[in-house]
């Protein structure tokens, strides 16, 4: 499997006894902080459709929140559609998943032409902040994809290339700025 950019591991998040790391293949570890066992482990997606993980997790409010980024580091090159989501600490379910390439019929949608968000990149590769009394996520995307050659994906290409700010509990888009040319 070809991964972009190196294996790496950003680092961990801690919260309470437990420690949580992403793994290459794109799953969510959760681990005994006094042991080092495995407490839990979800799957983020799947590495056969090009997802991997390496971005270091984000607690917030009791959720453990990482901002999710394609096949190696950047990845959107590879022709998938970012999100960033957001896990139950204590079982590492999903909360809530946030695209960061807005689909036909969502706002900012129309920032799109044709089908092109459905490859749109838009990475999420480096840990952002919380905001606890705000409630924001503050996080930059990456390039939306193909990165060199826009003609497939004419349009302002909500959300990439941007920072973003995003309400943890409702993961709605406090603030959506498209700071690039089409």
């Amino acid at each position: 499997m070809s991964i972009c950019c190196g294996q790496v591991n950003r680092g961990f998040a801690a919260l309470g006894d437990k420690l949580f790391k992403v793994n290459l293949e794109a799953k969510l570890v959760a681990l005994d902080s006094k042991t080092g066992g495995a407490i839990w482990e979800s799957t983020i997606d799947e590495i056969k459709k090009g997802y991997s993980a390496t971005v270091a997790p984000l607690i917030a409010k009791n959720l453990v929140v990482f901002f999710f980024f394609l096949i190696g580091i950047a990845g959107a090159e590879f022709g998938v559609r970012g999100f960033v989501d957001a896990y139950h600490a204590d079982t590492g379910k999903r909360a809530w998943r946030f695209w960061t390439v807005a689909a036909e019929g969502e706002p900012g949608g129309d920032s799109w032409s044709g089908d092109s968000w459905k490859r749109g990149g838009g990475s999420t590769w480096i840990t952002g902040t919380y905001d606890p009394e705000l409630n924001l996520i503050y996080w930059g995307t990456g390039n939306p994809g193909p990165d060199l050659n826009g003609d497939d994906r004419r349009g302002d290409n909500l959300y990439t290339l941007q920072p973003g700010r995003i309400r943890c509990r409702y993961r709605q888009a406090a603030l959506a700025l498209s700071v690039h040319p089409a």
